[in-house]
């Protein structure tokens, strides 16, 4: 692995006062010392880094006063500091669970006044500028929730703003809400606030005072906050789970605008950063009316929001990464950080340990995830936070950065460097607009769901570029996405329709998804598809295509299609040109048949297939729910897997092989670093087996067997897995494939590469940048293989890069370069 020398912009360790009980600088100043030492290793390859305060809730920043020796409410319990229960619960009836009924992690915790801390935050900086040889920033945060400490002015002094239901009627700060008046003595407000006072005014206010008081560099926007009222719910201010209300989205958007507008007036110089909601883009705007757009664009120096955490809690990694993607295909800036969730400081539990079961899924999957600016280059994350770095009880063991650190740092030495296997392109401006169409809304939410679970159900779907910077981008770099399938929505401009239409016509992949009413005529024209009534509702099912193997289910041939969540009914019927063979799926019966998915070979080698799509899932009752109920799929088949079913009509075929339909899917990611493909992954069931081929071949990973059947190679992987893959082998006969490592052992050889079991096979071999002249081939090779039958490479300019060719292999190969 190359040495990643500040790689990285900036490291955030996120903190808490949980290890910090023993009285005394000098107990300070050690544990400081240790937290810094056991990071160093990750830190040491960043340009700077900060440490960003759990001290309290942000409650410290409502009620700062100026009087430094006021003690303030930090954060010392265990489980939710201020639990809003609003039912009785018959699997906690006497209400002890940790989320109803907070503890205290310490008898008699210490009182901390704020001139503690203010010294408390010196010697951070006195401490990291020891351990570190970088520039260091402190954070401080401000959560509009009832968990992380006790909070007398938000639920107690002024409920009035708390107009979010997350945890619990009345348990979250709204950012647009207005507070009442009271005489309480604040920083800004030594006479107490004037009712009506806008919050984000409010807190624009004692931000400035408090983080100037206490030497703080920026402030961090925590659980949503900025980004609309229910920032983890399904539904919010928009969206009530019956009917959407395009009118009030323009009510919030001038409300949400009106919060930034307020916070920057008070607050202008200090930098924001963003947790952002827990969910996408799409569902943002039509459930709560959140304008990112406008919040991104409108000069308000903030930082993209981070991946969302709850992966680790729900295991929704779909969410966590259509979610991610669609919050960063724009972003305000240059920089976009990723977060990993290693510690967590109230709830009795370290993630890495007892939810990720110190396997490294969600170090792998977000870390594929690249997206593509407007003149065509490629950009990862720039920064890294790790929360947290302490335990709820201030516990910080050594071996949980031991073990994380190489996993983050492998990762970033071979990060995306091109556009992966699969490329979303983002309707981000179309969305914004749609959301305030009375007749457009639901397609806003049903894209981004079915999304979310197509990438749960497989789709290798880790790039991304919003749809104005796909346009802008092929205009810069015509031949940018030559090498990328396409994946974008029917309903993006019709400037994008129009690229996309050239983009498959010379000879690209496109796959597209939704309804095509209202959708640019380039593309209805281009699928060959025209409108009908709209049917919904439970209806029969016609696959054409090949499907997953399942060896114990019976066949699922009916599908629920609900228009209210899948932007509105299914209207397509064949039109000019499209063929029978053309059809990849119908559903309904006679006069109600209608066209589901099709598939087509274009005159210029392109080819473009397009699935209508159903978000599978029920509407959840409660309107606190955080995800929908998704359909059994014993009982109706989950279109939801058709898109990366239907990459087999462009050359991939990534098939799972498993016993029953209620058995989840492997979540994928494919992306490409010097030429080469990394395969990474998550199997929430490790005895689910996939299947790969590309265009060029079946995959063979580095260090790995499989068995090649049909074709394709097959793998049983486990629980969290990534692999280097370069080679590719084509050959008629199934059997045991394997590719290996192997030792130099002769100066000016860096790497030899041994394929094992090949009959009658076709290799390629995608060499990195700049070694192709070097790249030998041998064939049956034997020490020190300086003789023997060498092969001579055809070289491949391919759409995704340049392969080098071997035919009619038998035995052993070894790559040396």
């Amino acid at each position: 692995m190359p040495y990643l020398d500040r790689s990285i912009r900036n490291v955030t360790l996120e903190l808490s006062l949980r290890p910090f009980l023993e009285p005394g600088e000098d107990s300070i100043r050690r544990v400081l010392r240790r937290m810094f030492r056991q990071w160093r290793p990750l830190a040491q390859h960043a340009e700077t880094a900060s440490v960003m305060m759990w001290a309290s809730d942000g409650s410290e920043i409502l009620t700062w006063g100026g009087d430094e020796d006021a003690p303030f409410e930090w954060s010392h319990t265990v489980g939710t500091a201020n639990p809003h229960v609003d039912a009785f619960d018959p699997r906690d009836p006497e209400n002890k669970s940790i989320h109803r009924h907070p503890y205290e992690m310490v008898e008699n915790p210490p009182v901390r006044t704020y001139r503690w801390y203010r010294r408390f935050l010196e010697l951070v900086r006195e401490v990291g500028a020891q351990e570190l040889d970088i520039p260091l920033t402190l954070g401080a945060t401000f959560d509009p929730g009832p968990e992380f400490a006790k909070s007398v002015f938000k639920y107690e002094r002024h409920p009035e703003i708390c107009l979010g239901g997350t945890m619990g009627h009345g348990s979250f700060v709204t950012c647009y809400s207005t507070l009442h008046g009271d005489r309480e003595r604040y920083a800004g407000y030594p006479d107490g606030i004037p009712e009506g006072t806008p919050f984000g005014a409010f807190l624009g206010r004692q931000s400035r005072l408090f983080l100037a008081a206490m030497g703080f560099d920026w402030l961090w926007l925590s659980n949503g906050f900025g980004f609309g009222m229910e920032t983890w719910g399904m539904y919010g201010a928009v969206f009530n789970g019956r009917a959407f209300d395009p009118g009030e989205a323009k009510n919030v958007k001038e409300k949400s605008l009106g919060f930034f507008e307020a916070f920057r007036r008070e607050c202008p110089g200090v930098p924001l950063r963003t947790r952002g909601t827990n969910q996408t883009t799409g569902r943002d705007l039509s459930c709560d009316g959140v304008p990112l757009r406008e919040i991104y664009r409108g000069g308000y120096g903030l930082e993209p929001p981070v991946n969302s955490p709850w992966a680790a809690i729900n295991g929704d990694f779909g969410l966590e990464l259509a979610g991610w993607m669609s919050h960063v295909a724009e972003i305000p800036g240059k920089t976009w950080p990723w977060r990993f969730y290693a510690h967590d400081n109230w709830f009795v539990t370290s993630p890495w340990i007892d939810r990720y079961g110190r396997e490294a899924h969600d170090i792998h999957l977000p870390l594929a995830v690249s997206r593509i600016e407007g003149d065509g280059s490629v950009s990862r994350p720039s920064d890294l936070n790790i929360l947290s770095v302490d335990g709820t009880y201030g516990q910080m063991p050594d071996s949980v950065p031991a073990e994380i650190i190489p996993k983050i740092l492998e990762n970033l030495a071979s990060s995306p460097d091109a556009p992966g296997l699969v490329t979303w392109v983002y309707p981000f401006d179309e969305y914004h607009d749609m959301a305030l169409a009375p007749g457009r809304i639901s397609e806003v939410f049903f894209g981004d769901w079915f999304v979310r679970s197509a990438v749960n159900q497989g789709l290798p779907l880790n790039t991304v570029v919003s749809a104005g910077n796909f346009v802008r981008a092929v205009g810069a770099q015509p031949m940018a996405f030559k090498g990328t399938i396409l994946f974008a929505p029917t309903c993006v401009s019709s400037a994008a329709a129009q690229s996309l239409v050239a983009h498959a016509k010379s000879g690209g992949n496109l796959l597209l998804y939704g309804p095509t009413l209202g959708a640019d005529p380039a593309l209805v024209s281009l699928l060959g598809l025209r409108q009908d009534a709209a049917v919904e509702g439970e209806m029969e099912i016609q696959l054409r295509l090949t499907g997953d193997l399942e060896s114990s289910s019976r066949p699922r041939n009916t599908i629920l299609h609900t228009a209210l969540s899948s932007g509105g009914g299914i209207t397509e019927r064949s039109g000019d040109g499209l063929t029978d063979s053309e059809i990849m799926a119908l559903v309904g019966t006679g006069a109600q048949e209608r066209i589901y998915a099709i598939a087509r070979s274009l005159p210029g080698g392109g080819r473009v297939a397009w699935v209508r799509g159903t978000n599978s899932f029920s509407l959840p009752a409660s309107k606190t729910a955080h995800l929908p109920v998704m359909l059994d799929p014993a009982r109706v088949f989950h279109p939801e897997t058709l898109p990366r079913l239907l990459l087999a009509a462009v050359g991939l075929r990534l098939r799972v092989a498993k016993r029953s339909a209620t058995q989840a899917n492997p979540i994928l990611a494919i992306s490409r670093h010097r030429n080469a493909y990394y395969f990474a992954g998550h199997s929430p069931d490790s005895t689910v087996d996939q299947h790969f081929r590309l265009p060029q071949g079946a995959p063979i990973f580095l260090g790995s067997d499989t068995w090649l059947e049909d074709g394709a190679s097959t793998w049983r992987l486990p629980k969290a897995w990534r692999h280097e893959c370069r080679v590719f082998v084509e050959q008629g006969e199934n059997g045991l494939l394997s590719c290996a490592e192997e030792a130099s052992e002769m100066h000016g050889i860096k790497h030899r590469r041994r394929v094992r079991g090949l009959r009658g096979a076709t290799v390629r071999f995608y060499p990195e940048p700049g070694t192709e002249d070097r790249v030998r081939f041998l064939r049956n090779p034997e020490r020190p293989y300086l003789a023997g039958d060498f092969a001579a490479p055809v070289r491949e300019l391919r759409p995704e890069g340049l392969a080098l060719r071997v035919d009619n292999v038998n035995g052993d190969l070894l790559i040396s370069w």
